[in-house]
């Protein structure tokens, strides 16, 4: 494959596109959203026969992008020069788009994750290349058709059907300015590494073993119904899907045995009936790579709570393991259905458990005490803190991670100025 005709191509998009102004940029967006309404079953049965989402949620997911569209469509121009007081006659800044950005995003949200970085890129004058994974091509060529049919100019938004070997040619040419990553702690530091050595912006959305903390005073009932999807949602299959129940052990008697009740509810189903909540995972391998971690949690101590049954090459009947602090389990992304159970004797010890781990993406703390949750609040490292929910990305809230779990934010006004370049401008004229 020729990526010199792509990246000229784009580049030569991007030099039309960043005099476009932003409302004309929001009119398109608008009809972009309109297309993923109007097609969101034919896009969410692509999403299930690629990677297995129950159908449900693949519908939901397309939903989310259109609003996540609109939400930008309707936006406030945040890349307006802002005056500053100074002693000089003028004193701005300008945010100005960098050009040609590269995206490497995943499978388990096929349309999600490459809108959402792609949106906010566009609509500040970039224009988008995607390196899509593997086995949701023909979702990334789908995208591509979107922005064609919501009339957006040639080449904003190419598909690149490529492996990750071509990654670093194409971040090698001078006219690719930055690079979204979606995947790995290992993807993540290969691709930043690249980009750093070739002096280029890059944001990392990388893994997550987020904790979802149940204290003595909480809601039960309500936290105990939440938990299974707040895992358990693509099949366990998210980055910030809560993967470790640290729960106050004043609470572990009431709390566990509705936990697991509720849990054991989601069971591998056809992923084409609406009413399947749980799936099998997206390739065999991935379901291997879980088996294994699985086993090496129980060597080192780990204790089964409900046992992770593997019925096929790519399903299991969703497990839980009771993980004490030390098990290595613990600094590993466990991707698929099989949760960790914590116990905690006090607030000052499960914020310790929650925090020592290499990740820190997004946690939940559910209590009724506004002292508590502040608490925990100022000290749990991560990019998100949910209260008395689980964690899930919003299109009008910053979205990113803490720690090994990445920099940069996706979503909210905010990922719009990720990749400009601020320019001051000062002096007297």
């Amino acid at each position: 494959m020729d990526f010199a005709k792509n990246i000229s191509s784009a580049h030569k998009a991007f030099r039309s596109w960043r005099e476009v102004s932003f409302t004309e940029r929001q009119k398109l967006l608008s009809k972009l959203a309109d297309v993923l309404d109007q097609n969101k079953e034919h896009f969410a049965k692509r999403i299930t026969t690629e990677m297995h989402k129950p159908i449900s949620q693949s519908i939901a997911e397309i939903e989310k992008c259109a609003g996540m569209v609109r939400y930008y469509a309707n936006a406030n121009d945040v890349l307006k020069p802002e005056k500053i007081k100074t002693e000089f006659k003028v004193s701005e800044v300008h945010y100005e788009a960098l050009g040609v950005i590269l995206g490497i995003m995943p499978w388990n949200f096929p349309f999600w994750q490459a809108l959402r970085f792609a949106i906010p890129a566009i609509l500040a004058g970039n224009v988008v290349l995607l390196k899509h994974a593997s086995i949701c091509f023909g979702s990334g060529d789908a995208i591509e058709k979107a922005f064609k049919d919501a009339g957006f100019p040639k080449y904003i938004f190419q598909n690149l059907k490529i492996g990750h070997a071509e990654i670093k040619d194409i971040l090698e040419n001078p006219l690719v300015r930055g690079v979204s990553l979606t995947g790995s702690e290992k993807a993540g530091a290969d691709v930043a590494s690249l980009a750093g050595k070739n002096i280029k912006k890059s944001v990392l959305e990388l893994g997550g073993s987020d904790a979802y903390i149940v204290l003595d005073d909480a809601d039960l009932e309500a936290a105990a119904k939440e938990a299974p999807m707040a895992k358990l949602q693509n099949t366990g299959q998210v980055c910030n899907a809560a993967k470790r129940f640290i729960v106050h052990q004043k609470a572990e008697k009431e709390f566990v045995p509705r936990f697991i009740e509720e849990y054991n509810a989601y069971q591998p189903a056809d992923p084409f009936k609406m009413e399947t909540k749980l799936s099998k995972m997206a390739r065999p391998d991935l379901a291997d790579e879980l088996e294994k971690q699985y086993r090496k949690a129980k060597r080192n101590g780990a204790e089964v709570v409900l046992p992770l049954e593997r019925i096929s090459e790519s399903e299991f009947r969703p497990g839980i393991i009771l993980v004490r602090e030390g098990n290595p389990i613990l600094w590993e992304e466990l991707f698929g259905p099989l949760a960790i159970l914590m116990i905690g004797k006090n607030d000052e010890e499960i914020l310790k458990l929650a925090n020592d781990i290499p990740f820190g993406l997004g946690n939940s703390v559910w209590t009724k005490d506004k002292k508590r949750a502040q608490f925990f609040i100022e000290n749990l490292e991560s990019g998100t803190v949910s209260i008395n929910k689980s964690t899930a990305s919003d299109a009008r809230l910053p979205f990113g991670g803490a720690k090994s779990s990445g920099y940069g934010v996706e979503l909210s006004l905010h990922a719009i100025k990720e990749f400009t370049q601020i320019k001051t401008v000062v002096g007297n004229i």
